[in-house]
């Protein structure tokens, strides 16, 4: 057995580990990754982007089919599924070689393509090596969970991880689970020319706030898509082709293909973590805000951390833990200013806190400023009107917004850097946009802030018509 001696371990080539190990060593230290599986892990591979190059075709068909709007007549578009899943391995392929073992291998880092396991608190094995780390990082990310519904095992069913090894399009999909992976994959197969029922055992698109989430579900119902919420799937049964979900109020959802898209479960397994000494939760591995697991030597980041569980997350959390690691200067990890999107269209987007948490933490401090897309004048060019945002304000510094609406991913960014740098709403209102553009609605829910505070304040009027009076 090779036996290595190594400054820092990585256990996981996903988008944390990846961005540990290239940033360590780029800054001098030596550097062992262990990767078992795909290079790029579940993002590149089954997750941001092969969903978000599918919705690019499902967004595509859906533009010939509603085009008349625009002056052009609207035409039913030749779908080919399969050849939507090789543009979809295409954007993959030119991708991947950015988180290749070669360019990795390439920077300096040591390679190996094996599963690892703890054999001790510094010492993990992986294949026939011996890796003895000072400081060892798990980014090891989740999978998807797989509920315990009777009859599941024994019926065909598809995850996020396998819908890319179809080629034949679904007449009917089922999808089970109303979250994020769900509704984007749930629109995408409608716009497609598929049938889809969701079934979801709460409220569909759940973590985010109600009012914008309903917005985005006003208009999946519009186009066709079948939502059945407060409905728990008690049993599924069938047979490839014909599949039946009962729930629990007697309700029988058939359909020929099923996704279950429930949530997912840190990976965890095999790793031998109490030979490290280190502790595990319900949802991944504990650790404290500096994303130290229970073994002070040891580092968990991304999904198995077991917060939020996004790439931008993972690489935030590696930029945290390197801080620390390779200079000894004290960095804690944050969720406040952290944000997220769904890419269903419209798009849905938040950051910091929602109206319900900044009502529940600010009270009487909150002012709640909402614009609407029907008032921005590209919006209205485009066609696209549909849509909100919503900024929670207290002591006149943003601590949430909330976007539901078109190119809401992209809107949210600005709104992620004021709450991370406790910026001022008068700061956003200084801000000049280009018209006509979608973003110009930042700076009018900035204007609306303060619209009240110019327009309709006595003093202001009356130290204005005083100046009027006296100005030469």
């Amino acid at each position: 057995m090779e036996k290595i001696k190594t400054d820092i371990l990585v256990i996981g080539g996903g988008s944390g580990g990846l961005s540990v190990a290239a940033g360590a060593v780029q800054m001098g230290a030596s550097v062992v990754l262990l990767e078992a599986h795909k290079m790029g892990g579940d993002c590149l591979n089954y997750g941001c982007v092969p969903s978000k190059a599918l919705i690019a075709s499902a967004k595509t068909a859906y533009a010939m089919s509603h085009a008349e709007q625009y002056g052009i007549a609207n035409v039913t578009p030749q779908v080919n599924y399969a050849a939507a899943k090789d543009h979809v391995a295409d954007v993959i392929s030119q991708i991947e070689p950015v988180d290749s073992q070669e360019r990795f291998e390439g920077l300096g880092v040591r390679v190996i393509r094996d599963y690892g396991k703890f054999v001790s608190p510094t010492v993990v094995e992986a294949g026939a090596h011996r890796i003895e780390a000072r400081r060892i990082v798990i980014a090891t990310g989740s999978s998807p969970f797989v509920p315990p519904i009777s009859g599941l095992e024994t019926v065909p069913y598809i995850t996020n991880e396998t819908l890319w090894e179809l080629r034949e399009q679904p007449e009917h999909l089922l999808v089970i689970g109303g979250g994020p992976i769900g509704m984007e994959m749930a629109q995408a197969h409608l716009r497609l020319g598929s049938k889809v029922t969701v079934v979801e055992g709460d409220r569909a698109l759940g973590k985010d706030d109600p009012e914008m989430a309903e917005i985005v579900l006003d208009k999946l119902r519009a186009e066709g898509l079948a939502i059945a919420e407060g409905s728990n799937a008690k049993e599924v049964r069938g047979t490839a082709g014909a599949i039946e979900v009962e729930t629990e109020d007697g309700t029988v959802h058939k359909g020929t293909h099923l996704l279950v898209a429930v949530g997912r479960k840190a990976n965890t397994d095999g790793l031998d973590l109490d030979k490290a000494g280190i502790k595990t939760t319900r949802s991944g591995i504990q650790v404290d805000d500096s994303l130290r697991t229970t073994n002070k030597k040891v580092y968990a980041i991304g999904d198995v951390a077991g917060g939020l569980q996004f790439t931008h997350v993972a690489g935030y959390h590696a930029g945290v833990i390197i801080r620390s690691m390779l200079f000894g200067l004290p960095s804690k990890a944050s969720t406040r200013h952290i944000p997220w999107a769904t890419y269903t269209q419209p798009e849905l987007a938040q950051v910091g806190l929602t109206e319900a948490q900044a009502k529940k933490e600010h009270g009487s401090r909150l002012e709640v400023v909402r614009f609407h897309y029907s008032h921005n004048d590209r919006a209205i060019a485009e066609r696209k009107t549909r849509g909100l945002i919503k900024v929670m304000v207290a002591k006149g510094k943003p601590v949430g917004a909330s976007i539901a609406g078109e190119q809401a991913g992209e809107l949210i960014n600005l709104w992620a850097l004021v709450i991370a740098n406790k910026m001022k709403m008068s700061q956003i209102a200084s801000m000049v946009a280009p018209y006509p553009t979608i973003g110009e609605l930042n700076k009018r829910a900035a204007g609306a802030y303060f619209s009240p505070r110019l327009f309709e304040s006595d003093t202001v009027k009356k130290v204005v018509g005083f100046v009027q009076k006296w100005l030469p």
